[in-house]
């Protein structure tokens, strides 16, 4: 009787120990599932077990500071949420907020003014149109809606950075390893498979100049290097879709 008193004991003060102080982890722990938000490129990240695991397109706050940043959570989850503003109730074709709104705790609110959300007006994904909140294709938003529990972290930012670089400066995941998705800066050769602020200026000046990339979504895929070799081909380079120095300054890149 009294070796079980002991191991009872003993059990119980275990449980107390590790109620009290935790179990020790690292410094920059990762985190099982966070979703990072870049307004400089308009593209969202959804992380899984630090592992980048897709990537999509978004539209953020039509002036700077609409969409705020910073560190947020996930607080609610709405299916077919109604727009109350407008008196049109959820599911309605005619419903800005699409299928599926992710509540963030951002300035002060909770999950009622700022969210993920979808939208009625697929056009609008990728430009700088709403009034804060970030909006997603129904079908990509409905698929994120799945993967994500309340208290996700959500983090939204300007940067110029990788969504590797940002997740391991807001403490989700370790630095350890290779970025997921390599963003190309400013200045380095782009080509097929570059993607980042720099594809978006690239892109611009293409579409500036005449030559279509269909759309500017900082992705250096097929239809930016068509742009990319009709320049080249217009301006007597070497047509092979790689912008290296001598395309760069062609372009005045």
């Amino acid at each position: 009787m009294q070796r079980k008193w002991l191991v009872f004991v003993s059990l119980a003060f275990l449980l107390l120990f590790s109620l009290c102080f935790g179990v020790p982890s690292s410094k920059a722990a990762t985190v099982n599932k966070f979703i990072i938000i870049n307004k400089a490129t308009n593209r969202l990240a959804y992380y899984e077990n630090g592992t980048l695991k897709k990537e999509f397109k978004v539209a953020t706050g039509r002036s700077p500071s609409y969409t705020p940043e910073g560190k947020f959570k996930i607080v609610n989850k709405i299916v077919n949420r109604p727009y109350y503003t407008g008196h049109i109730p959820g599911g309605d074709p005619r419903n800005p907020l699409g299928n599926r709104w992710l509540g963030l705790n951002a300035r002060g609110t909770w999950g009622t003014t700022y969210a993920i959300h979808g939208n009625n007006n697929p056009s609008s994904i990728g430009g700088y149109v709403s009034s804060g909140c970030v909006r997603m294709y129904d079908n990509e938003v409905e698929w994120l809606f799945n993967q994500v529990p309340v208290n996700t972290p959500v983090v939204i930012t300007t940067s110029n950075s990788s969504f590797d670089a940002i997740a391991v400066a807001n403490g989700l995941k370790s630095g350890k390893g290779t970025p997921s998705v390599p963003v190309t800066t400013i200045g380095e050769t782009l080509k097929k498979g570059s993607r980042g602020p720099a594809v978006v200026t690239l892109q611009k000046k293409l579409t500036s100049l005449g030559y279509s990339t269909k759309g500017i979504d900082g992705i250096f895929g097929a239809n930016t290097d068509s742009a990319v070799r009709n320049f080249q081909r217009a301006h007597h380079l070497q047509v092979d879709g790689v912008v290296g120095p001598n395309t760069r300054k062609a372009l005045g890149l």
